[in-house]
């Protein structure tokens, strides 16, 4: 089983409208925010683990929250900024300020119990070892 974002799939309900096509490509996208606003992650898998890195440039590690719930990985980030100059005006503003979230559903066989997370260079990098999977339980008819 592959561990990847989940991404719907676009569906041609109203192809050759082009009043449509914004609204459809902004609903059915993956990204239902503004792109901006995304936590970049990659997931890679190899024979024993899964890695996970999430780009997250100028946050500090006690900004970041990972955890656990059922079988999605959570990772949350929080970026506040201090604005010190109060008489300068802005020209043009792209950085985002505010709560990153990125929710990842993990297989069955993840170790949950066993993730390690290190931050290197503005890249989370989380380490899941696979688990061998659970053997079938055979019921015997009465």
């Amino acid at each position: 089983m592959k561990l990847v974002p989940f991404k719907k799939q676009q569906r041609d309900l109203f192809s050759g409208m082009p009043l449509f096509d914004d609204f459809l490509d902004k609903f059915f996208n993956e990204d239902l925010v503004d792109n901006s606003r995304l936590m970049a992650v990659d997931v890679l898998e190899t024979e024993k683990e899964f890695k996970v890195m999430a780009n997250l440039p100028g946050i500090p590690k006690e900004a970041i929250n990972i955890s656990l719930k059922e079988n999605q990985l959570i990772i949350e980030a929080n970026h506040e900024e201090k604005k010190e100059d109060k008489k300068a005006n802005i020209i043009r503003s792209e950085r985002y300020v505010g709560k990153y979230q990125r929710y990842i559903s993990l297989p069955e066989n993840c170790d949950t119990e066993d993730i390690k997370a290190k931050m290197d260079n503005g890249v989370l990098n989380l380490i899941i070892k696979k688990k061998e999977p659970s053997p079938k339980k055979q019921i015997a008819i009465d």
